[in-house]
């Protein structure tokens, strides 16, 4: 069974996608507004059986568990396995990242170890870092932590890192994919960080990885990360991880902040178990890093961006931590950073004054509702039950329905009612994998797309067939790895430079489909006419599933009594599918009347 296959089986697509977005169920389906556009009715549909998702609004798009995750967080596929892997518990083979690979990450390693220094030096030495000096003074950072987290500064200059790198024997294709450059106007190069005090940020092995940066005139924006490059990826990175491992291995307890000065004030004042999340919304690859040194994590950010779909998330970590999150209230106006320095002991106390998330989101929720009043009693339970459906564990879960039956004074038993419409389904994989070769070639049988896999078997065995039109469309393929191959085929010239294009976790189901007609010799004369009936048959699968789910939508909302203007655009938005499966069914037709006035 391939990495891929064991992925998917272990995954359950109605909890990944109820990280991002509240789900109800309706029928044997899921549905939601869509986490990619803004809308008030709900046009977002998961299908647990399928392993699919589709979006009937604005996106008019749909696919897996990898595609959704890929399009949230706006990552490759590659990313995508890596992240769903590390979720469902599966070990990657070491073979998925080739040594290629592994030799340019150490180079991008070196480069910015090298550009880390040069910052350093200007901070410590240049005469033109006198303001950068200054506004660490201004901060009260010692010497010693300047040194420690190697602050720097980067010339107001367009060419001094490009060049000081370059002359030490660094390629300016390589500052370009390192992210130290960048290409301006009329295709010129120049530095990517001018005029900032410079953050080096650093993975948990200490290996720098990119730069955060401030700006010390007016120029926007204030703060600049790198961007994103082989070895930095700004959702998967924690700023002072590679300080803090210790201590919060030693406390047990990890403190998440927002800022750059946050985290290196805190270490400053003895608070060495503080990282940062590169932004307000803590992710859950960063969860994931953590969960390997602690169970424990309190949250110190802004209250003001504190919303309700990053409760659910932090709802989705207690989950995959089995623990409960915590969250500081900061005072109203004050970051960690300027509590810290005015008051440590303060600090401590609001550390242990961390409330669970869920009995802060009460508390966010209920602030500014009237609960005598039953208008308000309803908007509490339409909020907060969402978000203690999503609790697995049964006694937490218990606990927060009593807490809210309590706050708005009604029987529990019919809170129980309606939680039970809106819990996902119970997960459906088996803990171990299939221990014959005989089990594990049924899985992906029973994962596969026979449609999909000869489709793409015969284009890959007869390269002449990309000629051929029409093609069928990426949407066609709604299994991510097919998908990924299709389009990878069609922008390659030929199936090494295939190969190399894809990620090496596609690698294995690449051969299986090249192996896929070894077996079943299609005549010359006959190659032609079996894709353009597979194509066919691709497409046909597609508007077929389109329209039962579009089926499935409009009766339901007429069993919940929808709005007459939505019952209109559901029908006006399946006109168009509807014609296309017609022309497709007559196409077929055709065909059959042809082929058999031939014979």
């Amino acid at each position: 069974m391939s990495a891929i296959d064991e992925v998917k089986q272990r995954t359950d697509i109605v909890e990944v996608v109820s990280q991002y977005t509240t789900l109800t169920k309706s029928g044997r389906t899921f549905r939601g507004l869509c986490p990619f556009h803004s809308e008030k009715h709900p046009s977002f549909f998961v299908y647990p059986e399928q392993g699919s998702w589709h979006c009937f609004g604005a996106c008019a798009t749909g696919g897996d568990v990898f595609s959704f995750i890929m399009k949230k967080e706006n990552i490759d596929f590659g990313e995508a396995l890596r992240l769903l892997a590390e979720r469902a518990g599966v070990s990657l083979p070491t073979r998925l990242e080739p040594g290629a690979k592994r030799e340019e990450k150490e180079r991008l390693y070196q480069i910015n170890e090298a550009a880390a220094q040069y910052f350093h030096d200007l901070l410590l030495n240049s005469k033109a870092s006198e303001k950068a000096r200054n506004y660490v003074a201004d901060r009260s950072l010692s010497p010693d932590t300047v040194v420690r987290f190697k602050l720097g500064f980067s010339l107001n200059s367009w060419e001094a890192l490009k060049q000081h790198l370059t002359d030490i024997g660094y390629t300016t294709d390589e500052l370009l994919t390192a992210g130290l450059i960048k290409e301006g106007e009329g295709g010129k190069l120049h530095d990517y960080f001018r005029n900032r005090l410079m953050f080096p940020i650093c993975d948990l092995k200490g290996n720098v990885t990119g730069f955060g940066a401030r700006a010390l005139d007016d120029s926007m924006p204030k703060y600049l990360n790198s961007p994103q490059t082989p070895v930095f990826n700004k959702s998967h990175t924690l700023y002072g991880i590679n300080l803090a491992t210790q201590a919060i291995r030693e406390k047990d307890t990890a403190v998440i902040m927002e800022g750059y000065m946050d985290v290196i004030t805190a270490h400053q004042n003895g608070f060495s178990n503080v990282i940062a999340s590169m932004g307000t919304a803590v992710t859950e690859p960063q969860i994931n890093t953590l969960k390997r040194l602690t169970k424990n994590i309190i949250l110190a950010l802004d209250a003001d961006e504190a919303g309700e779909e990053a409760m659910l998330r932090c709802v989705g970590y207690e989950n995959t931590l089995d623990a409960e999150v915590k969250v500081i209230t900061l005072p109203k106006g004050k970051d960690p950073d300027d509590v810290i320095r005015e008051d440590s002991t303060m600090w401590q106390q609001l550390l242990d004054k961390a409330l669970p998330v869920i009995d802060y989101t009460f508390d966010m929720i209920t602030a500014e509702l009237d609960m005598t009043r039953a208008r308000d009693k309803t908007l509490a339970t339409d909020r907060l039950l969402p978000i203690i459906a999503e609790i697995k564990n049964p006694i937490r879960q218990a606990h927060y329905l009593q807490k809210l039956a309590r706050l708005v004074n009604v029987d529990e038993r019919r809170l129980e009612a309606e939680l039970a419409r809106l819990k996902p389904a119970p997960r459906r994989y088996r803990d171990k994998e299939p221990e014959t070769k005989a089990a594990g070639q049924a899985l992906r049988t029973m994962l596969s797309s026979p449609v999909e896999e000869y489709c793409l078997a015969l284009l890959l065995q007869y390269p002449e067939l990309k000629r051929y039109q029409p093609q069928p469309s990426p949407e066609h393929f709604e299994n991510s790895e097919n998908r990924e191959i299709f389009t990878g085929w069609h922008q390659a010239g030929d199936l090494p430079a295939l190969k190399s294009s894809l990620n090496p976790a596609l690698w294995e189901h690449l051969d299986y489909l090249l192996d896929y007609l070894k077996k079943k010799e299609v005549p010359t004369n006959q190659i032609e006419r079996r894709y353009a009936d597979c194509v066919l048959n691709l497409r046909k699968k597609y508007l077929q599933s389109l329209e039962v789910r579009r089926s499935e939508i409009f009766a339901l909302e007429v069993e919940l009594g929808g709005a007459g203007a939505d019952l209109a655009k559901l029908k006006e938005e399946g006109i168009e599918p509807s014609a296309q499966l017609l022309e497709v069914f007559r196409q077929t037709r055709r065909k059959a009347k042809s082929q058999g006035a031939k014979e």
